[in-house]
């Protein structure tokens, strides 16, 4: 009988192990590690991609005298910036923690530098590279420190500007019923965005463009949230105001007042090619002022500005002066600068245009005359700036500053039809300055200007002198109605009889905007006067709804305005219609809410439009 071999009994179920045999033998039984690495793969048989590891840095201390070079040398001489000197310490700071020991070596720190730069030119920063109340270079380098490793910028995050999305005027004097929610801006003068103009980027789109109305990108700016600048002398270059705006300022405000008046037009004046210098022409300057279409002089002539302080022992010679004018305490009319006060003799002086200029008291002005010094003359001891001036300028012509067109300002290149330059400054502007609030023009300038000419339908001229036919024009006007005293019944009675007349009219003749300027009322409301209070002031805005009523069709292509004046609320509750300080605030929402109902019923009669409503301006 064959002897056969027990067979082992089959492990419990308590001690089986669920792990899969490995294939790769393994060269440590004891510890089961594998004789070959393991690569790990995904389900599909790819090999999984393994994260790079991140390189440790020694950080240095790196002293901002020497990254002084450098610095210059990338952001002064290749980006055209000057930094200050806190600019600098912050990006030594930051350069000798995240660069270490191989920022000169290596050459990182000068690709820090160049980024940051950039950076800071995307982002609609000035000429001047500095942090800021609003830590614009803070937030640059925190964005730049995420993407390094190992002191190099591996992936640069492109952060939007745009801030969080908010109503378009979800403020109270707001009366936009059926508009969509759009991007609100934090910081008007970093920010590049296109938020508060409702600029998609699928609105390049020529089709699309022709098709829509210009009331898709027409905004009422108010005047609380325009930018407060200022223009810094020292910087050349317009800055933030960094206190509040109040009613009671210190009385230090009035004297800043007039000295902020008269920087401004005194560097516009000086940008101006007529106050330039010719550096290869030695061209006679005549002796009174000249005004040609755009500039105050012909192109030969230089002018210089002498400050008032300057005439003292230049009895008899000629100057151009530019001062605010002004009653001296005797009377007279004087001439004031930053440096002192002259009287002014105006009997034989020619005002510049001749057919169409006035001057007063309050006025900035250009004065070019004679000086004629008195014996003893010197600067008096008076209160001010400077002090009154022994003598008299004879005047032999007087006229304002000279306009500067928005492409000079801005820095825009402008041809006129004969194909002249139209730019009449030197230097490069203020492109990168954001005035209103919805974006500098370096930023979206084209942008818009290239939506402008397709939405208004302007008809484009060819080389040969044709026109284009297939642009057909596009509602471009606006209705300006003044005094609109809703109390008084024939007001009521002739804007029934005007939205009549366009309501018989064709869709391109009706205006864009309808703009009512108050007072709404004939007396101060609510200031105890026969106006009434607020049920009487409602009424009134109740029976205007009922006119808008009957004309759905207007109402629902048209933006309403509403501008408060002296007797409206809430001013004139305790100005009793007297002239009050602006801007105003705008009409109460509790008073429109029935013409918020009239524009939404005539939405969504004609299918809900875009941009159909109604606001209450300053």
């Amino acid at each position: 009988m064959a002897e056969t071999t027990p067979r082992a009994p089959p492990t419990a179920p308590l001690f089986r192990s669920n792990a899969i045999a490995d294939p790769i033998p393994s060269s440590s039984p004891a510890f089961a590690t594998p004789a070959h690495p393991i690569i790990p793969v995904n389900r599909d048989g790819r090999v999984k991609a393994s994260a790079p590891a991140k390189m440790s840095i020694l950080p240095v201390l790196l002293q901002p005298a020497v990254l002084r070079p450098i610095a210059f040398r990338t952001i002064t001489k290749k980006h055209n910036l000057t930094i200050t000197s806190s600019a600098l310490q912050e990006l030594s700071t930051f350069i000798g923690r995240n660069c270490g020991s191989g920022w000169r070596e290596e050459g990182l720190a000068e690709k820090v530098l160049d980024e940051v730069a950039k950076q800071w030119k995307r982002n609609g920063g000035g000429v001047m590279l500095e942090d800021g109340p609003h830590k614009a270079l803070t937030s640059i380098l925190q964005n730049l420190q995420s993407c390094m490793s190992g002191g190099r910028i591996q992936d640069i995050k492109r952060s939007n500007s745009i801030a969080s999305v908010t109503g378009f005027l979800s403020r109270q004097n707001s009366l936009d019923v059926s508009r969509p929610a759009v991007a609100s801006r934090e910081d008007s003068q970093t920010s590049l965005g296109l938020s508060n103009l409702e600029v998609s980027d699928d609105d390049d789109d020529d089709e699309s463009l022709s098709s829509q109305s210009a009331r898709v990108y027409m905004k009422v700016i108010s005047a609380y949230d325009q930018p407060r600048l200022e223009y810094n002398t020292t910087k050349k270059f317009f800055e933030h105001l960094p206190n509040n705006p109040s009613l009671f300022p210190p009385p230090s405000h009035k004297t800043k007042l007039f000295r902020s008046r008269y920087n401004l037009i005194h560097q516009r004046l000086l940008r101006n090619e007529s106050f330039q210098t010719p550096a290869f022409s030695a061209a006679s300057r005549t002796s009174s002022l000249q005004r040609s279409t755009s500039t105050l002089a012909t192109q030969q002539q230089s002018y210089k500005i002498t400050s008032i302080a300057n005439l003292l022992g230049r009895s008899g010679s000629s100057h151009l002066l530019l001062g605010l004018l002004a009653r001296a305490p005797t009377g007279d009319l004087a001439l004031t600068d930053l440096t002192g006060s002259i009287m002014l003799d105006l009997r034989h002086a020619r005002a510049v245009p001749e057919d169409g200029a006035w001057f007063c008291p309050g006025m900035i002005s250009l004065v070019e005359g004679i000086y004629e010094e008195e014996g003893g003359s010197t600067v008096g001891n008076n209160s001010g700036v400077g002090g009154m001036i022994g003598g008299r300028f004879l005047a032999a012509s007087i006229g304002g500053p000279p306009c500067e067109r928005r492409e000079a300002t801005l820095g825009i290149g402008s041809k006129g039809r004969s194909g002249e330059n139209r730019a009449t400054t030197a230097g490069a502007g203020f492109g990168w300055i954001d005035f209103l609030g919805t974006g500098s023009e370096k930023a979206q300038g084209q942008r818009m200007r290239r939506i402008q000419s397709k939405v208004h339908g302007r008809a484009q001229r060819r080389r040969d002198g044709s026109q284009d036919e297939d642009v057909t024009p596009k509602r471009t006007k606006l209705a300006v109605f003044a005094e609109v005293h809703l109390d008084n019944p024939r007001v009521l009675a002739a804007l029934r009889r005007i939205f009549t007349l366009y309501s018989l009219q064709s869709t391109e003749d009706i205006p864009l905007a309808f703009i009512f300027m108050g007072s709404f009322v004939g007396n101060a409301a609510m200031a105890g006067s026969e106006a009434g209070g607020s049920i009487e002031y409602k009424e009134h805005f109740d029976a205007l709804a009922s006119l808008l009523s009957e004309f759905p069709a207007i109402i629902s292509m048209s933006t309403l305005i509403f501008v408060p004046g002296d007797n409206d609320p809430w001013v004139s509750a305790f100005s009793g219609g007297a002239a009050t300080a602006i801007p105003r605030e705008g009409i109460p929402a509790l008073f429109t809410s029935r013409i918020r109902r009239a524009v939404a019923a005539a939405n969504a009669e004609k299918g809900g439009s875009r941009n159909s409503g109604s606001e209450a301006g300053e």
